[in-house]
């Protein structure tokens, strides 16, 4: 799985960084045994029971060495909190760290990005695409794929009654249910589905990376850092790395493709010389070709959590001791199913915020505990509680150097609730989900309010659980967009070629021109399968004419 760093490279392609659209590109490239593909990371393997485990997904996301431990900068509207931004090192990158939740996006965000100037990925342009990667447990039919490397299933939510619960108190309180909200209707309350097959964890590296180990021509190298890419004329010939302590070139014949993230790309083109000129000369780069719109743009999903005690133990929360965590960790090693193999995302919801609002801007994570989605905190009694956040914030973020150092973490400011509009869907957010956990579907199970709070009820008292406690969704994109014009923005065109430059792509989540309606894995793969066909010259997948619900009266109602 490794090479050795000693001596210079030559390939064809070389990919940085084996996440979730590096694995797949390695995959689809090397599948042709005339290209040779360099694939470097800089973390290890991904053999840990704590990454396969999927219900252990807190421990990998906290780990230094699987997570690249960034964190924002204060944050000006936040109290000038620090929040964590976990990013995957590791094989797999953030599909080996992240939450499983597999939402492909509503089919009006990729209407959006074809008119945001991204020509070719409208909705009918990219379903073949999602359809192409997955193998759903359900079957194929016009939304779902049937035969691709990317395992997704669902838990039938019969392990506590909470989840029935949560979906019957949406019908209860006027919303739709979907039978598949990666399918024909998104809006609606009902079932998620999870990046896990057969009880562990399908990352890329497990559904992309390690069936193509074998091909000679696919060269995986681990424990690398790049330092930069090397540009001579115009034109990206390689890229230079340090790995035990020596400092080598990795020669591209073709091209060099950017696979690092929305945090890393835009730093790596940035520390070659590549983005807003007048940065680059503050923080100590030469400047080899000015492109303000690398490390712009940055967009994410903020949540906070709605949290309610439970009258009964059927919660998770009885699972906790030391003793119950063992015995779920037992049976899994022993038989890969149980309370191990879910990571507890079972049921969700997308729902719109007020009316006028044409798709839902509103995403529900359901969870029968009241804890933190990364583990660090707990509440000690039975509770059951939304994660629930805004689906199309108007703040803008970005992503800059914090000098010429490559080992420095980059700077990171989200920039998060800066926009008015943001307050205004936040408390939303709040009341709209006291309103669903007082159906008369949880009375059964209904205590007291944990968080908020009973008393936090004003549009003031709202703002400030929201400045105190709201939280990531992990979700960073749109820092290198697609789009025709460099002086607008845009870092790529339409097949990921950075603007002004020759033999050079990005192809991860920043090239998304917006944020989409949920979770980014599943549209991070679908972006990687899409560009691969344009890197090795292929005609894109015909177009699906599946079509897409529109919400009822939309114009009119909330719901």
């Amino acid at each position: 799985m490794t090479i050795s760093a000693d001596s210079d490279v030559m390939t064809d392609v070389i990919i940085v960084g084996a996440g979730s659209a590096g694995c797949v590109l390695a995959h689809r490239l090397s599948a042709d045994p005339k290209t040779r593909v360099l694939l470097l990371e800089s973390g290890g393997s991904d053999r840990s029971l704590f990454i396969q485990m999927p219900t252990a997904l807190s421990i990998p996301m906290n780990s230094p060495k699987y997570d690249w431990r960034y964190h924002t900068e204060p944050e000006p509207h936040l109290d000038g909190r620090r929040l964590h931004c976990p990013r995957g090192r590791v094989l797999g990158g953030s599909s080996s760290i992240n939450g499983m939740a597999y939402v492909r996006g509503h089919a009006l965000d990729y209407d959006r990005w074809a008119t945001q100037g991204a020509d070719g990925w409208a909705y009918a342009d990219v379903l073949p695409y999602f359809r192409r990667a997955e193998t759903h447990a359900l079957g194929a039919d016009a939304y779902r794929g049937g035969d691709g490397p990317l395992n997704t299933s669902r838990r039938d939510g019969r392990t506590t009654p909470l989840y029935a619960a949560f979906v019957a108190a949406g019908r209860q309180a006027g919303y739709p249910v979907t039978a598949d909200p990666n399918g024909f209707q998104q809006e609606g309350f009902g079932p998620m589905d999870m990046t896990v097959h057969k009880g562990r964890r399908w990352s890329t590296a497990n559904a992309y990376l390690k069936p193509a180990l074998s091909r000679p021509n696919l060269r995986v190298e681990t424990g690398v850092e790049v330092d930069r890419v090397v540009i001579e004329d115009g034109r990206a010939t390689g890229v230079v790395v340090r790995r035990g302590g020596r400092t080598v070139t990795h020669r591209a014949a073709r091209e060099v493709i950017l696979s690092a993230g929305p945090l890393n790309s835009p730093k790596l083109l940035m520390l070659s010389g590549i983005g807003p000129g007048d940065h680059l000369a503050e923080a100590g780069v030469p400047v080899v070709h000015d492109l303000p719109g690398v490390g712009a743009n940055l967009q994410d999903h903020l949540e906070l959590y709605v949290q309610q005690g439970c009258t009964k133990p059927v919660t998770l929360y009885r699972h906790m001791s030391w003793w119950g965590k063992a015995r779920i960790g037992l049976r899994w090693l022993l038989f890969k199913d149980g309370l191990g193999a879910t990571n507890h995302f079972e049921t969700g919801a997308f729902i719109r915020s007020r009316p006028g609002v044409p798709h839902p801007d509103i995403q529900y994570h359901f969870l029968p505990i009241a804890m933190s989605y990364d583990g660090s905190s707990l509440t000690e009694r039975h509770g059951f509680q939304a994660h629930v956040g805004p689906m199309r914030s108007k703040s803008r973020g970005r992503v800059r150097l914090a000098g010429p150092d490559p080992a420095a973490p980059p700077s990171i400011l989200f920039n998060y609730m800066s926009h008015p509009d943001d307050w205004a869907d936040m408390r939303a957010c709040v009341r709209l989900t006291r309103e669903i956990f007082g159906q008369d579907a949880f009375a059964p199970f209904r205590g007291d309010e944990i968080a908020p709070g009973p008393d936090v009820t004003s549009d003031d008292a709202i703002d400030a659980f929201v400045r105190r406690t709201v939280q990531s969704a992990y979700h960073p994109s749109c820092t290198c967009p697609m789009g025709p014009d460099p002086a607008a923005g845009a870092v790529v065109d339409a097949a990921g070629r950075v603007h002004g430059l020759t033999g050079l792509r990005v192809v991860d989540s920043s090239v998304m021109p917006s944020i989409t309606t949920g979770n980014l894995n599943a549209p991070t793969i679908m972006v990687a399968e899409k560009m691969a066909d344009a890197i090795m010259g292929r005609p894109p997948l015909p177009r699906s004419d599946a079509p897409a619900c529109e919400s009822a009266g939309w114009r009119e109602r909330q719901r």
